[in-house]
């Protein structure tokens, strides 16, 4: 018997949730693995050892006339905000890798803003994770103080969302 997608979906959740490493099924020969705690380490690749070098030809090629250089364009200032939350905030995690959304459509108000008062349970943004909108709920009663990605940003798993001065 094969896994239907919502049991996956449930199974990443229990991972993600209960910040496990990781879980592991079988069944009738699907299997299906599930990594929790994942640590990204940099990779840095070195090129072969060359026997011999070839010969290197290089060409001048004088470049078309240029026309005036382009003004540089403006670039738009950061909002003013805490770039971090204080030490005692409660921070809501991106359960998976996905799109982070903070309205339910494109046109709607944002489900929260810095300083709304949340309530456990209240959902306060969407992750969109293979066309399936996960909307993430509040742990925790309290006030919105930062929030970190900037819309339809993409996220990672355990990436910080929102931080919460819980009640």
């Amino acid at each position: 018997m094969v896994l239907t997608f919502e049991q996956i979906k449930e199974l990443i959740e229990l991972v993600a949730n209960h910040r496990l490493s990781g879980v592991e099924l079988e069944r009738s020969g699907f299997r299906l693995k599930i990594d929790g705690h994942r640590v990204q380490q940099k990779v840095i690749a070195e090129p072969p050892p060359v026997a011999e070098a070839a010969p290197v030809v290089v060409e001048e090629i004088s470049p078309p006339p240029a026309a005036a250089p382009a003004p540089p364009e403006p670039v738009a200032e950061a909002p003013e905000g805490p770039a971090e939350a204080p030490a005692d905030a409660h921070i809501l995690t991106s359960p998976i890798v996905g799109t982070f959304y903070r309205a339910p459509s494109p046109g709607a108000p944002p489900f929260v803003d810095v300083g709304d008062r949340i309530k456990k349970g209240q959902v306060v943004c969407i992750v969109e994770a293979m066309k399936l909108m996960n909307e993430i709920e509040a742990d925790v009663n309290g006030v919105v103080v930062s929030i970190f990605p900037k819309n339809a940003q993409p996220v990672e798993f355990g990436e910080p969302l929102i931080a919460v001065n819980a009640d």
